[in-house]
This record gives structure tokens, sequence and C-alpha cells, in this order.
């Protein structure tokens, strides 16, 4: 197992980690089971979101003699209401679940204490000034979190998060369909094909969170990098064609910024399919080619900024300079913090010598060329 550090925290974090969320009716020994064979296997990460109560007491009892080996995140504002799951912001709720959390897991510590599901501005701008990061912050004050992390599937609330230093930790979803998608505050639009229609190739503001991440230091955490599984059927997969569990898995942990990746997994074998990765060949784990002949959304022709480009003859960051661009034209005039990074490249599009040698390289077969020349019509 390979291990990676989260941000700043410090902390190492298996890169494969353990999504605890297919638990409900099942016995304490089915997860019992899972628990050690993730142990057994160098997995030291688990995201508990679900508020069911057995969910809850059977891992807790199941990590009770191993707490020193693993690193958790719990969500704060997923409660438990008449028998169901509830996304909550009613602070006597939200209180009582997360001491609930702490009670059945028998901890007095929590790695991560992750302020749930944030997918709209207005959740957010309440969270932010209001009862809810108070709570949060007493928590933190009082020892019984050590990290505020947050969770979304809005890559613009992705990005707030990202740029407030109170986050130490950032819950996105990630894999290839997802990342087409621009911002939405809905989770059920990506489940819906009529809403791919039209998109390809890494939708910019999700690349300026990957970079932003990487820059600043909050480390992502991914979940849905299976997309619910659709990615592993080629009918149901918005490309149309199926991908590997090892090829999701290196598609997250591609992304810049990201540190782990969360699997769901209902038993051993689909927990093995996951760990193919650790041991998988670079043939194995290869997407981009997939990705780039898809018969529906491929991304032929779309800069991933995947760096494959490298290295430019005149020394220019390529991939850099057209995510930038990629950022400059979906909105109707160049934001001045998107020019001021053109500006300061030490090489812009100016300096393309036009050798076509980064088009070459290209997995996606992308027109770099060209877009240097619309780069320095648009920047220069």
């Amino acid at each position: 197992m390979e291990y990676r550090t989260l941000g700043n925290t410090g902390l190492k974090v298996s890169e494969i980690a353990f999504g605890a969320e297919w638990y409900v009716e099942r016995s304490y020994q089915d997860v019992e089971e899972i628990v050690r064979h993730c142990e057994e296997n160098g997995i030291n990460f688990l995201d508990c979101w679900m508020s069911e109560p057995t969910v809850r007491t059977n891992l807790g009892k199941a990590i009770k003699d191993t707490r020193d080996k693993w690193i958790i995140q719990g969500h704060i504002g997923s409660t438990w209401q008449n028998n169901q799951y509830v996304r909550t912001r009613e602070m006597d709720k939200v209180k009582e679940a997360f001491e609930d959390f702490m009670e059945r897991f028998q901890i007095e510590t929590l790695d991560f204490g992750m302020i749930h599901y944030v997918d709209t501005f207005e959740d957010y701008d309440e969270i932010m000034s209001g009862e809810f990061i108070e709570y949060v912050r007493e928590l933190k004050d009082a020892g019984t979190i050590k990290h505020i992390g947050l969770s979304t599937h809005n890559s613009d609330i992705a990005l707030l998060a990202a740029k407030n230093p109170e986050i130490e930790l950032l819950m996105f979803s990630i894999n290839p369909a997802y990342d087409m998608f621009p911002p939405t505050n809905d989770i059920e639009d990506y489940r819906d094909d009529d809403n791919y229609e039209g998109l390809a190739g890494l939708d910019p503001r999700r690349a300026e969170l990957y970079q932003l991440c990487e820059e600043n230091g909050t480390p992502i955490t991914v979940m849905k990098g299976y997309a619910s599984g659709r990615l592993f059927d080629e009918n149901d997969s918005p490309f149309g064609v199926a991908l590997t569990p090892v090829q999701c898995i290196h598609y997250a942990l591609d992304q810049k910024g990201v540190a782990s990746i969360f699997v769901g997994i209902n038993n051993t074998k689909e927990l093995d399919a996951a760990l193919e990765y650790e041991s998988a060949s670079d043939d194995e784990k290869e997407y981009k080619s997939i990705l780039a002949n898809a018969p529906r959304h491929s991304f032929e022709g779309k800069c991933m900024y995947c760096g494959h480009c490298a290295p430019c003859t005149s020394g220019i960051d390529v991939a850099g300079l057209i995510k930038l661009y990629d950022l400059a034209v979906i909105h109707d005039e160049v934001p001045q913090s998107v020019r001021e990074h053109y500006n300061n490249l030490a090489y812009d599009a100016t300096e393309c010598i036009a050798c076509g040698e980064c088009e070459d390289r290209c997995p996606f077969n992308v027109k770099i060329v060209d877009i240097m020349l619309d780069a320095q019509d648009l920047f220069n």
C-alpha cells in the first residue's frame, strides 16, 4: 500500500481508503471481516457518513482494539430521524447525532469532523456565518475533533472551501464522468444521461479546484470514484465504454491535490478488486486512450492538463497555460485573477514556435498550436 500526506495536517493515509456506507442491515461479522481485511492490506483511512445506528455501532466495535491504526472522517450534520437518514442544519439534531457518532464509535477524539454535504451557496453561507460553524469550532477547541473538513459535490462550493483556511480537508466527487460537469447543486444531475450531451473533457472549474488544492495544501479525499458503479458497464457508462476499478482509482489519484480515494465495498472480493491497483501495471492503469476514443462524450481533442505534452521546446508550461485559457473563455471577460496568473507565466503563448512536438505526445490529440494562437489573441 502506498501512503500520501494529507496536506498540511502531516497525517499519512493509505491512497485507497475504506468508504463505510454499504452496511445497513449487515451483521457485525460482515463488518468485522471487511475491517480486518482492510487492516491486513494496509488501509488506515475510514469515512463514515452513514447515520444508521447499527452501522456506527458495528464499525465502532470492529475498530475498538485497533483504533490507533485508523484515521477517521466522521460527518457533522448527518442524522437519523424516523428510521431514515436526514441531512440537517437544525442544531439540536446535529449535536445529538454527532454525540451519537462518538458514542457508537467508542472514541473520544475524531481525526476529521466533516461538515456534511454542502452543495449550495445558501447552505455554505448559512453554515459559515451561523451556529453550525460555531459548534464545529467548539469541537475543535475542545479537542473532540482534530481537524475540520467539508464534503461537497459542487465544484463552486469546493473552490470556496479550498480558499477557506479553516477547512483543512475537502471531500469531493471525482471520476471521469463527473469531471465533465460544470458546477451543479443537484447531485441527481450526474445520473441523468441527457445532461451529458454536449459535454467533453475536464471542466475548467474542476481543473482550477485541483490546482488550487495542490498549491495551498488542502488535500482532497475522493468519493463517487466509480460513479456508483456506472463506469463498469459500457451500457450504463456515459462514455459508452467500461472502465475497471483500477482505471477509476488511477484517474482519481492522478488529479492534483488528491490524497486518497474512498471505495465503497460490499465484500472482500470488491475490496480485492480495488487493491489490485497497488500491483497493477501501467497498461492496466491506463485510462487516457479509452476516454480519448470513447464512442460517446469522448475526451478526444480536449485538454486534460495531464502534462504528457511536456517538455516544451520553448519552456512553456503547456498544460498550465491551456488551463488558464479554458478558465478565461468561459467568462464574458477575462477575470483579473486569470490574467494575472497568465502574466506571471515564465513563458507565455507568444513563445510558441509551432514545432508540434507537444501535439505528437498528447494522448487526446489536442490542437495545442491552435490554442496557443488563440491564447495570444486573448491575453496578449
